[in-house]
């Protein structure tokens, strides 16, 4: 995955308007001054709540219509409203919210990324409630002939994977030394050119690709690998009022329906058990 930082932030005219606020798109300095939003919150900038991301991984993050959009963005927009100011985005390379430098160094107020919890993240990060059970799958190009996960090493065909996330670190466990990808498009791109015939991902992110006609016609799931990840917001160490008002934010969307609304909306048929982790 590049280090060059990318910093494109983007502004959801959709949160700005939620909490009558006018967002302008512009780079979030970690020397700037920080703000106090509704219950005693420390933000990094004044008058919005700054979120990390890794741009694009659908359907919890990805850029729609000009605008960032998907689950985990949804989930933080409850967050920002719950602290009376708009939601700003800022793209960076997924390594960073691993080590938590973005958070530490004052550029974010948290990263929101379908990003797995871990207890080698947690050395780093304080990690919100789990508000979401993920599973891998292995998504294979039909003309591969390629059955199971176990076929790929067999057959000796490649196997993809995006960089530093869940996947890959569960395809080398297993003995396996995947391609890296920077980004889940480019993991698709490899799939579609043929740099790889395999590839291993979380099961929401190909559930997003098979929608496409094109791709349903010529990629199939071969395996869903079960392997307990929970998906957490990360934060700062530390940094209790902010990880306080994110969990207060999933258990009321919980109770209320919004997280199942918002649920269907972006990952699918909605299951209770599936969709309810207990903390970790």
């Amino acid at each position: 995955m590049t280090t060059h930082l990318r910093r494109r932030v983007r502004a959801l005219a959709t949160t700005a308007a939620a909490a009558g606020l006018a967002l302008v798109a512009g780079c979030s300095s970690g020397g700037g001054a920080s703000s106090t939003a509704a219950g005693g919150v420390e933000l990094v900038k004044a008058g919005q709540l700054t979120t990390c991301t890794h741009l694009p991984y659908p359907p919890f993050q990805s850029e729609i219509d000009g605008k960032v959009q998907g689950f985990d963005v949804s989930l933080i927009d409850l967050v920002a409203k719950k602290l009376g100011v708009g939601q700003q985005i800022l793209d960076t390379p997924f390594e960073n919210f691993k080590t938590g430098a973005f958070l530490n160094s004052g550029e974010c107020d948290l990263a929101a990324a379908g990003m797995t919890i871990t207890a080698e993240r947690r050395k780093n990060v304080d990690f919100s409630t789990p508000y979401f059970d993920a599973t891998q799958a292995v998504l294979v190009d039909r003309k591969s002939g390629l059955t199971s996960l176990a076929d790929v090493k067999a057959k000796g065909a490649k196997l993809g994977a995006q960089a530093q996330t869940s996947g890959e670190d569960y395809a080398k466990s297993k003995g396996y030394d995947p391609v890296s990808f920077e980004s889940s498009d480019a993991v698709l791109s490899g799939l579609r050119t043929g740099q790889v015939q395999a590839v291993v991902i979380d099961y929401p992110v190909v559930q997003g690709w098979l929608k496409d006609k094109a791709d349903a016609d010529a990629f199939r799931t071969v395996d869903n690998l079960d392997t307990g990840e929970q998906y957490g917001f990360a934060l700062k160490k530390g940094n209790t009022e902010l990880l306080a008002a994110v969990d207060q934010a999933i258990a009321d969307a919980k109770a209320d329906g919004t997280y199942r609304k918002l649920y269907e909306q972006w990952i699918g048929p909605y299951d209770a058990a599936a969709a309810s982790p207990a903390a970790s």
